[in-house]
């Protein structure tokens, strides 16, 4: 019996200092600053064609008026500074007439949008209230490898205080490539589950800090690889909407397509084509915005862009991050190479205009 007893005793003892995963701690130290974000926003309902409705139904029911309807959503977001400020997703809150948080506690507060920028699909909400969530700790998305954990936390599909595991599968994810030719991004894509509701809730490290901001799925062929918006970036973002209320993207109005030697060549043997391509890397041309800076400053179809400033262009993205820093209106020179001649032209970006 007393042998019984010490086994029973040193059980209990045993499961009493059982340590709890890493992915616990860090999903501890971050989930009080996450919360659950509802919207409401009115939406035109439209009519239906009364010659697709059957005649009993029309008698019964009348025939469908359009008119404005409440539409809901749902997302996630994470707590960035002691004065309740919240980053999310712009497409969570885009046009919305009503904002809702539920903290980690389970209490609501109001909230209202403070800006949004659609070009990078962040967001910036500020709660109402007097006793506010602590912040969540932020990372550098630049120290981060491929191979690094990745914990998402979030609301997916209203199922709140929901963490998944993963690991950061890539770095510099060009969003361009996953269809969404309106946006500037390069993501942090992970395997971690990422599912609807989880947009807007932070990607988190090993040791608990915001890495991240959860943006996106891809379903169909190659289901299950979520990305999300590196921390730096969006801090930046935030910034500009706090003290400004909107973010400024500078742009020169070109279409560009990767060019190598290879491709060239392989263009080049074509009997049918039109122009021959130079031989060697850089930013071709495929169409110039009218009106736009590129066209007032000389730029057209076919330049191969090589060189913008002091930087080689090696394909479009190396140009489009040179832009995206550069001041607007400020000269901004560029080297292209024209039927076999080297120009020098000098492009002044402009606000990228259609955006809000």
């Amino acid at each position: 019996m007393v042998l019984a007893l010490d086994t029973t005793l040193s059980s209990v003892s045993r499961v009493g200092a059982l340590e709890h995963s890493f992915v616990a701690d860090s999903a501890r130290r971050v989930a009080p600053a996450v919360v659950r974000i509802d919207t409401e926003r009115t939406v035109e309902r439209q009519a239906f064609d009364p010659g697709l409705i059957d005649p009993l139904l029309r008698d019964l029911l009348g025939d469908p008026q359009a008119g404005p309807e409440r539409e809901r959503g749902q997302g996630s977001g994470v707590v960035i500074n002691a004065e309740g400020l919240i980053l999310t997703n712009a497409h969570v809150v885009d046009r919305v007439e009503s904002v809702s948080v539920t903290v980690a506690d389970g209490e609501q507060l109001d909230g209202h949008v403070v800006g949004f920028d659609s070009v990078t699909d962040l967001a910036l909400v500020q709660l109402e209230g007097r006793k506010l969530p602590p912040k969540a700790p932020l990372g550098d998305s630049e120290a981060i490898e491929v191979g690094d954990w990745a914990i998402a936390l979030g609301t997916p599909f209203g199922l709140e205080r929901t963490v998944t595991l993963g690991i950061v599968s890539s770095l510099h994810r060009n969003i361009n490539s996953l269809g969404f030719s309106d946006k500037r991004l390069d993501l942090i894509q992970t395997d971690a589950a990422i599912n609807p509701g989880n947009s807007g809730g932070p990607l988190v490290n090993a040791e608990g800090e915001v890495i991240g901001i959860n943006t996106l799925v891809r379903s169909g062929p190659g289901a299950g690889l979520g990305f999300a918006i590196p921390i730096n970036l969006a801090q930046k973002v935030a910034d500009q909407l706090q003290q400004q209320g909107e973010v400024i993207h500078p742009y020169i109005g070109l279409q560009l397509v990767g060019l190598t030697p290879r491709i060239a060549r392989d263009h080049n043997r074509d009997p049918n084509a039109l122009v021959q391509l130079p031989e060697r890397t850089g930013a071709l041309v495929q169409s110039v915005l009218p009106q736009g800076p590129a066209e007032q400053a000389g730029l057209r179809r076919g330049d191969l862009v090589i060189a913008v400033e002091t930087n080689t262009v090696t394909d479009p993205q190396t140009l489009l991050e040179v832009v995206d820093a550069a001041r607007i209106e400020e000269p901004l020179p560029l080297t292209v190479l024209r039927n076999g001649r080297e120009l020098t032209l000098s492009v002044k970006p402009a606000p990228l205009p259609g955006i809000g």
